[in-house]
């Protein structure tokens, strides 16, 4: 399920032509998810595919700057600051309907100059995790759920967020949880959201109103990881260019709003069978396999020490909270929502597990790939899950990382994970997150100054 499946350079080319195209936006999704690259007029994209870019672009934390006394970090992003190729997918190719001009915009893969991909690129790392999958046969599907906020426009950083004004002239003030109405009342940026993503060939599914006051929640159909990692990667750039058109923000932040729920990426994930298409969670006569229980003691067992990667801000552990609609630990459980990993009812063939845990602000190629690299270790080691939750799991002991600086300890002491997502991917990863922790830790917050300035 990519943007435009099965297409070619040549099918890029006559589709480029019949769209009229004057200019394109060429993207490489950085680690944050944002997205880097140049913008090109069309008859330079033709003529020069393989443009450069640094390859410390990949490298870099979310303000924009590099762990360069980081030894490890400096053995895998070469100090000399050379240049990587980037080649485009043409299977990526999409409008960009916001643009004034016919401009497109396709994500490019990103190589080193003897031809090999940069392996610590979120796209690469997330292919190396499916060539593993395939390499025994076995194919994943995934459906992303994303939440996100809506809220007013806020140029301050230091004033908090409020929601945003709809159709009524008022902001929510309660919760409106899966309500039709409280939707409706921001009906002309759903319109153009929808509109977008049918242009953009998006496949998004369904739109509800999630718990916090302003937020949102959007579905995406199952199919292939790589495919829904790009149609997630373009959505978020999506959703905020068409907020900004109706002057509101919309904002992936993990916890934006201090009395309101955080926000996350559900992601449903199975296993088929290459050859027969059979779900490999389930037997023949429809029970559920050892495959499946193992899957899920997977993702038990090295959940913990992906965090980082599926939780990679200090503003990501302020949603792993007691009681927030948010799992604080690593329970699964039977349609249960309470748990780190859910199991929805369902048929033989749509058997599946739903991680809960992922943040709204992971990188969807990288938060896929950990998730399903997880899943397959458990799969391949046999690993057994603990039993099933029956009630409530926000009672039970904390059993995640709470805080950024825990989860890069566990990501770098585990080998397995490791060995599944790339030696260098990890070190630069590590020592983008480590520089990340001590940025923030030199900002002294507001709550400091409140309670501490003149009470210790």
């Amino acid at each position: 399920m990519a943007i435009r499946d099965n297409f070619s350079y040549t099918d890029m080319e006559e589709w480029l032509n019949a769209k009229r195209v004057t200019e394109i936006e060429c993207l490489v999704p950085d680690l944050t998810g944002v997205a880097r690259g140049k913008i090109l007029p069309r008859i330079k994209f033709t003529d020069d595919r393989g443009m450069r870019i640094p390859e410390v672009v990949l490298g870099m934390t979310v303000t924009g700057n590099t762990p360069e006394r980081d030894e490890s970090y400096n053995r895998a992003i070469a100090v000399t600051d050379r240049d990587m190729i980037l080649k485009a997918d043409p299977t990526t190719i999409t409008m960009v309907p916001w643009a004034v001009d016919p401009t497109a915009q396709v994500i490019h893969d990103c190589y080193f100059s003897d031809g090999t991909l940069v392996d610590y690129a979120p796209r690469s790392v997330l292919r190396r995790v499916l060539k593993l999958y395939a390499e025994r046969g076995w194919k994943p599907v995934v459906a992303p759920e994303l939440e996100f906020y809506l809220t007013a426009k806020n140029i301050d950083p230091n004033l908090p967020l409020t929601s945003p004004v709809g159709r009524s002239g008022r902001a929510e003030t309660s919760r409106q949880v899966y309500s039709i109405d409280a939707v409706n009342e921001f009906d002309p940026l759903f319109e153009d959201i929808y509109d977008y993503c049918e242009m953009m060939n998006l496949d998004v599914d369904t739109l509800i109103h999630e718990i916090g006051a302003g937020q949102m929640e959007i579905n995406f159909l199952h199919g292939d990881p790589l495919g829904l990692a790009d149609k997630v990667f373009y959505f978020k750039r999506t959703l905020r260019e068409a907020a900004l058109k109706h002057e509101m923000y919309a904002t992936f932040m993990a916890k934006p709003m201090a009395d309101e729920p955080g926000s996350a990426m559900h992601v449903h994930q199975s296993v088929v069978d290459l050859d027969s298409g059979r779900n490999i969670f389930s037997n023949p006569d429809g029970t559920e396999a050892p495959s499946f229980r193992h899957y899920i003691g997977g993702l038990q067992r090295y959940m913990p020490s992906a965090m980082a990667i599926i939780a990679p801000y200090v503003n990501s552990y302020r949603r792993i909270v007691r009681h927030s609609a948010a799992p604080i630990n690593l329970q699964w459980g039977m349609d249960n929502r309470t748990v780190g990993f859910r199991v929805p009812v369902s048929g033989a063939q749509d058997r599946r597990v739903e991680n809960r845990v992922i943040g709204a602000d992971a990188n969807p190629y990288l938060a896929l790939a950990v998730t399903l690299a997880c899943g397959y270790l458990g799969m391949l080691d046999a690993v057994e899950p603990s039993g099933m939750v029956e009630g409530s799991a926000y009672d039970m002991p904390v059993e995640l990382p709470q805080g950024l600086s825990e989860a890069i300890t566990l990501l770098r002491r585990e080998d397995r994970l490791r060995d599944v997502l790339g030696e260098r991917f990890i070190d630069v990863y590590s020592a983008v997150k480590d520089l990340e922790h001590q940025e923030f830790m030199r900002v002294i917050s507001p709550w400091e100054r409140e309670h501490l300035l003149l009470h210790v």
